[in-house]
């Protein structure tokens, strides 16, 4: 993955060129009292951290404790480099402009340009984040150097040194096979953080100063790289913010924050605002975030952050870092070591016991190589890959596309998901459901105006105005819009935020008809700016227009405020009668003549109805142990209107400003019990997840598709996403739906947990029988004086049996299995094979005790004659025994294996036993057998399976009852 160098920004240690060293104005303000808004005498302490807190910033020193005074603790889980830009900018929200000019060193008139030059060498390019790619050797060792692939290598290395040269080629492909995939995801994923570089490349107009006696201001162009703190900035419809900024002026401010907060809905800003430390950082009026662009309006600023300075860089700096290894992983890794070591202890001991007996160490050495290549799992690598390559196939029939292959082994585990609620559980569609008067009460006078709004806008139909049309068309209304004409109209814009039409008619719909003709004005927008127009209320039941009240006002926003809590958007919508001799007197450029003195009619309610699969994939998803947590930008009241309808608990809910509240302890109780977080930044749905995980200890899938979400994402154990998100979002997800379905996503937990239980049952067989086939061996050879299999056939032996294992990925699981969540159990495994690994030894035993007695002459056995014996029950045995694990039921009774698993052991099998009958046989040096040992075996596996079945049943038992 990349790895990042975060640049240093903010180098204070130079003074403007055109300041003097000590500016007593300065240490007055910092020092002095204060006077605050309501006049009440303040000692100057805040003004004292703040400068404390420069200070320290600027030498790049740690916080001094009057600095954390002003840090709110939320979580516990702020970076450094977080708590630092959080303490920066809320101490310049708090502060007076000019004061905001001395703690960046800057002044009214902007930076000289050798001063800004100067700024830039010493900080470097404005870029979020200084990245470099990781070169392919380093993402190849990376891949390599894992112990398992370490151990094939040294076993192949050897192989070839004793001519097994077959051996040795089988374990360097799979070596390859296993890299190669590796090398292949890791290269991939390593360039997702390239995304925030799309906020640094759109010029930016700064106001600078030059002039050595009498300096001039100059408002030049420069690439947003070279904006550098200090700068003053002028921005207009459409630019990016080149970094954090106190805004200076503005007028009519609207800015778009989604790509920090996923809310579509922009927000007003405004230079005059004096905010405090309760007020959210993303809420912040006077202060603006690079990487948010400003939707109308204009005004200055001064950028008082840039590069790795600012929130952006500081929330999203995680991106692309290392994932700590999860509980599969770590056990993989443990086994391997576990193997090396025993392998090493074993093999040592068998080739010194081999060399004691006879005395020839180049023999003794090839018998401890061939011990060990039956003893290390050499298909593991295949066994998974396969299995996750198998379970990405069927995901794609699915429409999903698997980035990862790692991660359907993840949803195999996955207990929580985290999601989105817009587009994820609702239809991300406006519908409406209701048109009430200022009552509360339907009114179809109401719907009407609203639908000639709607009908007549020349403007761009935004999704209201289709819902809206939708509702009058699908109801059967009548309302007739051929006998109205418009005559002008007020587009919609984002200061307003509502729209006008003028229209005329015949006939009068209210009632009378004196005049030849009648001009509407007919506006709708937000409800607030609606009201702001609104002098008057019409009350249909009285059949009269009251001017409006404070009764009126508090009336109409307690049905809103009803309505909202529902979960549905709210409309105003208002008319005023115009007069032809006085529509024709006015002015319509001045939009606050035209849009004055109104009649409040009523409301529009909208609704984003959940989806009618969400809530029988939720369901599905429950079933399967798999809980939902909604963790969403969006309002509170919206998110618990929307759970409901799918069914999600809405008993625990809370909102970022109360998380951000807390301390590490509260913080991680109340995200274990909240089923919706709503209000959320990316920082904090980041910690959401990484409290579930680290504290919580569970398996965390998060499905999100904004730029807002990519820490999450990143952060996840599972990542999901759709075609139709950020490119960032994509880039880090693991797993990208073709649809908004929540039920793909069952199928995909369905799938990782077949391909998690397969996967566990190849880990299973492997060391249950390559650990208690080397006991054999070393029993045997111990009590026979010989090699119980020489080199070569135990070998092939070996190879026999791993080539019956590819079928394993296409095996099938219990239905009971894949109702819960699977995770690698760091207990469950070593008691595994404690209580099974002893019964596979056992029946090797039996096999020498019956050859012995059975067939041996004089107290002697034929060596030929015992490897031929013991090559096939040891090939059977390790055929067989995937039967027994496979299942907690009885083996071919109760469950049978799919037939790949079957065709595999039959194949295997047949192949093993006809091996000593045959010229091979001849060639390897084994001997045909009595069908008397062929009935032996057959007693043998019975009395294997009862017995096994037995033990099974009461490890089971002891596992779940006592560990």
């Amino acid at each position: 993955m990349e790895r990042f160098k975060f640049l240093r920004f903010f180098s204070f240690r130079t003074q403007l060129d055109f300041l003097p060293s000590s500016n007593p104005v300065r240490e007055n303000l910092i020092n002095g009292a204060n006077t605050d808004t309501n006049g009440e005498h303040r000692d100057g302490f805040f003004s004292n951290l703040v400068y404390g807190f420069l200070r320290r910033f600027k030498s790049g020193s740690k916080l001094s404790s009057p600095v954390r005074y002003l840090e709110k603790i939320d979580g516990g889980s702020k970076t450094e480099e977080e708590e630092k830009v959080y303490s920066w900018l809320y101490a310049l929200a708090r502060s007076e402009i000019y004061m905001a000019f001395e703690y960046v060193r800057s002044t009214e008139r902007g930076l000289s340009f050798t001063e800004a030059e100067k700024r830039l060498k010493e900080n470097g390019p404005n870029t979020p984040l200084e990245y470099t790619f990781p070169s392919s050797w380093h993402l190849l060792w990376s891949a390599f150097f894992h112990p398992f692939n370490i151990i094939l290598i040294v076993l192949s290395a050897l192989s070839y040194i004793t001519s097994d040269n077959p051996n040795g080629c089988i374990m360097l492909i799979l070596v390859f096979i296993s890299v190669s995939l590796r090398f292949y995801q890791e290269y991939g994923s390593s360039k997702a953080a390239m995304q925030l570089s799309e906020y640094v490349r759109s010029p930016v107009k700064v106001q600078r100063c030059a002039g050595r006696v009498v300096q001039t201001e100059l408002i030049v162009q420069v690439d947003q790289r070279d904006v550098v703190p200090g700068d003053i900035v002028i921005f207009e419809p459409g630019d990016l913010f080149p970094g954090d900024v106190r805004l200076l002026t503005s007028k009519h401010l609207v800015v778009s924050q989604s790509s920090l907060t996923g809310e579509s809905w922009p927000t007003e800003k405004t230079a005059y605002a004096r905010e405090d430390r309760n007020t959210p950082l993303l809420e912040l009026k006077n202060i603006c975030f690079m990487g948010t662009n400003v939707v109308s309006g204009t005004g200055t600023g001064l950028v008082v952050s840039t590069g790795s300075k600012t929130y952006i860089s500081a929330v999203f700096s995680t991106i692309g870092k290392h994932k700590p290894a999860d509980s599969f992983e770590k056990g993989i890794r443990h086994i391997s070591y576990v193997l090396v070591g025993v392998m090493l202890l074993v093999v040592t001991i068998m080739i010194l016991v081999e060399y004691f007996t006879f005395y020839d160490l180049s023999e003794s050495t090839l018998f401890g190589i061939s011990v060990a290549c039956a003893l290390t799992p050499q298909m593991l690598p295949l066994i998974i890959n396969t299995s996750l390559a198998k379970g990405a196939l069927a995901m794609a029939r699915e429409r999903c596309i698997v980035k990862s292959l790692s991660a359907i082994r993840d949803m195999g585990s996955m207990d929580i998901l985290c999601i989105d609620k817009t587009g994820t559980l609702t239809m991300n569609r406006a519908i409406m459901v209701n048109h009430l008067d200022s009552w509360g009460a339907p009114r179809e006078k109401v719907l009407h105006f609203a639908f000639l709004n709607s009908y007549f806008k020349s403007d761009q139909k935004y999704p209201l105005d289709d819902a809206i049309l939708a509702f009058v068309y699908t109801n059967g209304y009548r309302f007739q819009p051929s006998k109205w004409r418009k005559t002008d109209e007020i587009p919609f814009d984002f200061m307003r935020r509502r729209v006008s039409v003028i229209l005329e008619t015949e006939s009068n719909p209210e009632g009378r008809n004196i005049q030849p003709f009648y001009r509407f004005i007919i506006t709708k927008g937000a409800l607030e700016d609606v009201l702001k127009v609104c002098s008057y209320v019409e009350n249909v039941d009285m059949g009269e227009i009251t001017a409006v009240s404070a009764e009126h006002h508090h009336r109409i926003l307690n049905v809103v405020e009803e309505l909202r809590n529902d979960g549905l958007r709210i409309i105003g919508v208002a008319i005023k009668n115009l007069q032809q001799t006085k529509i024709s007197k006015q002015n319509m450029e001045n939009e606050d003549d035209v849009e004055s003195d109104m009649v409040f009619l009523g409301v529009i309610a909208f609704f984003d109805p959940p989806k009618d699969s969400a809530k029988e994939a939720l369901w599905r998803l429950a079933e399967k142990g798999v809980k939902a947590k909604v963790l969403t930008g969006d309002s509170l009241s919206l998110a618990i209107k929307i759970c409901k309808e799918v069914g999600i608990r809405t008993t625990h809910v809370t909102t970022g400003p109360e998380l951000e509240q807390l301390n590490q302890e509260a913080f991680h109780e109340k995200v274990k019990k909240a089923t919706v977080l709503a209000r959320l930044t990316p920082s904090q749905k980041l910690r959401v997840v990484q409290s579930l995980q680290s504290v919580g200890n569970h398996v965390v899938g998060f499905l999100g598709d904004g730029i807002n979400d990519s820490l999450a994402l990143d952060a996840a154990n599972v990542g999901i996403s759709v075609d139709s998100a950020a490119s960032v979002a994509k880039d880090l997800a693991d797993i990208i739906l073709l649809e908004k379905d929540l039920n793909v996503l069952v199928a995909g937990v369905e799938q990782g947990r077949l391909t998690f239980g397969n996967t566990m049952k190849y880990i299973k067989l492997s060391v249950i029988a390559n650990l208690g086939s080397v006991v054999s061996l070393f029993i045997v050879t111990l009590v026979l004086r010989f090699e119980p299999l020489t080199p070569i056939q135990l070998l092939v032996q070996n190879f026999l049996y791993s080539v019956g294992q590819i079928a394993i990925p296409w095996d099938r699981m219990e239905e009971d299995y894949v109702k819960i969540p699977q995770k690698w159990s760091v207990k469950s495994l070593p008691m595994f094979i404690l209580w099974n690994g002893p019964v596979c030894t056992l029946c090797d035993v039996a096999t020498l005790l019956f050859v012995w007695f059975y067939y041996s002459s004089g107290g002697k056995l034929d060596e030929s004659f015992f490897r031929s014996a013991y090559f096939i029950q040891g090939l059977l045995m390790q055929t067989l025994i995937f039967h027994l694990i496979r299942t907690e039921k009885i083996p071919f009774i109760m469950e049978i294996a799919s037939w790949p698993v079957l065709a595999s052991t039959v194949v295997i099998s047949a192949i093993g036993i006809a091996i000593p009958f045959s010229i091979i046989g001849d060639f390897m040096g084994f001997t045909d057998l009595p069908l008397s040992y062929f009935g032996f075996l057959v007693v043998l596996f019975v009395g294997y399976f009862t017995v096994g079945q037995i033990v099974k049943r009461i490890y089971i038992m002891v596992y779940k009852k006592w560990l």
